[in-house]
């Protein structure tokens, strides 16, 4: 069975050496890994280290003067994910925009950050995911996700690191 691997990550802060971690870990099972924006410097720093990681990233409300667009997509396999950091779909008040705007591209899986609050659920053919933070969770534990795209599905997940 043919499995691709997403590692999404959000919300760093500066906090650096949980993302290298987080690259370690899975620098050799990822096809892909998703920074969702604040901080673009932590990500930089990352891909001096490891030039050949496979990386997208959007901007987050803190990553300011940068340049990168704040909404993305990108295909793996049988999903379409629509990703960006949040705060201009205002999701701090809820996912309907950000839910309706990956329906109108044709997107199965919609992903976010901002909230630093950890959220994975499918609801009506369409996966929605915040990784939470690895630097500064509110809902607790630090945290990532992680989507396996398979031939016969799609497997999104949080995962909790250790305090």
């Amino acid at each position: 069975m043919d499995i691709r691997r997403i590692v999404v990550i959000s919300d760093t802060h500066k906090d650096f050496l949980s993302l290298r971690k987080i690259a370690e870990r899975h620098m050799h099972n990822a096809d892909l890994f998703i920074h969702l924006g604040d901080l673009e410097e932590d990500v930089k720093k990352l891909r001096a280290l490891y030039p050949n990681l496979p990386f997208q990233q959007v901007r987050g409300n803190c990553d300011f003067g940068s340049k990168l667009k704040t909404v993305d997509t990108v295909e793996m396999g049988r999903a379409k994910v629509l990703f960006c950091h949040g705060h201009t779909m205002m999701v701090g008040s809820g996912t309907g925009l950000l839910e309706q705007a990956a329906r109108e591209q044709g997107c199965n899986i919609a992903l976010f950050g901002h909230t630093h609050i950890s959220v994975c659920r499918y609801q009506d053919g369409l996966y929605l995911m915040n990784p939470g933070s690895p630097a500064q969770p509110r809902d607790g534990r630090k945290s990532y996700g992680i989507i396996d795209i398979t031939d016969t599905g799609i497997l999104p997940y949080i995962v909790k690191l250790d305090p």
